[in-house]
């Protein structure tokens, strides 16, 4: 996309319990007049909205197309077990899966982990959502495992959290259309692997202007026929010669 098409503001998607908050404020000081629009989505539906060009660019949840997506991985998140203050496991600094064999475990439709088997014991019914989940579990109903940034997310007073080991994790990456690598995004794709306002990546008009080159023989000819001497050669009236390299004063005329 040339500039002239670029569009008049940078959208950006977002899936829940992803903090983007420094990468905007990068953006908005490098970008005053490329506004970000910053919108969150439900982690199932951000992929649809930048196929459907409804975004520019996303930060996602692993995995995508990569047939139809570039994507950036940018971190993992530790995977734990949302639980009543008053739960057994509050005791230990960890939890295994076989710690929660006797609870009933929680497994909302918008859940990002990749379960080949959920440990626990099923719920009769599936949450529509992990807030939903949040509620039962502070109903005393069962138990919830979740990346980190959503237990904090979904945080409640009478709730806390312990790391699940042997457990699936989530990772968030920054993703686009592969087809669709704008400028704006090139941008973003710098201000998101910490790049400077000076890189020589990126854009065109940010690449590093090109080192002068040395002068050649070329270079010292057009210097002879300027005037200049080249560096090589010897000045005139120096009061020496090949012949006889002793100098001195120059001697008074008769």
């Amino acid at each position: 996309m040339t500039g002239s098409e670029a569009p008049s503001s940078f959208r950006l998607v977002y899936a829940p319990g992803v903090m983007p908050d420094k990468w905007v404020r990068l953006w908005n000081e490098r970008q005053p007049d490329v506004p970000l629009t910053l919108t969150q989505v439900p982690a199932g539906t951000a992929q649809g909205l930048l196929l459907s060009g409804d975004a520019d660019a996303g930060l996602v949840r692993l995995p995508v197309d990569r047939t139809v997506f570039s994507a950036i991985p940018l971190y993992t998140e530790r995977t734990v077990v949302v639980v009543p203050k008053d739960h057994l496991v509050t005791a230990a600094d960890e939890v295994t899966p076989e710690d929660l064999a006797d609870d009933i475990v929680l497994h909302p439709l918008d859940d990002v982990l990749d379960w080949e088997a959920l440990p626990g014991r099923p719920a009769l019914e599936r949450p529509a959502t992990t807030a939903d989940a949040v509620e039962l579990v502070a109903a005393g109903i069962g138990v919830l495992v979740v990346p980190l940034s959503l237990a904090r997310l979904h945080h409640r007073k009478d709730l806390t959290h312990r790391p699940l080991v042997d457990a699936p994790e989530s990772s968030v990456a920054l993703a686009w259309p592969e087809n669709a690598t704008t400028d704006q995004v090139e941008d973003f794709i710098g201000i998101v692997r910490g790049r400077t306002v000076n890189s020589t990546r990126g854009r065109a008009q940010q690449q590093a202007p090109e080192k002068p080159r040395r002068a050649g023989r070329e270079g010292a000819r057009k210097q002879q026929a300027a005037g200049r001497p080249t560096g090589g050669g010897r000045r005139k009236g120096t009061g020496g010669s090949s012949k006889n390299p002793r100098r001195g004063r120059p001697r008074r005329g008769w």
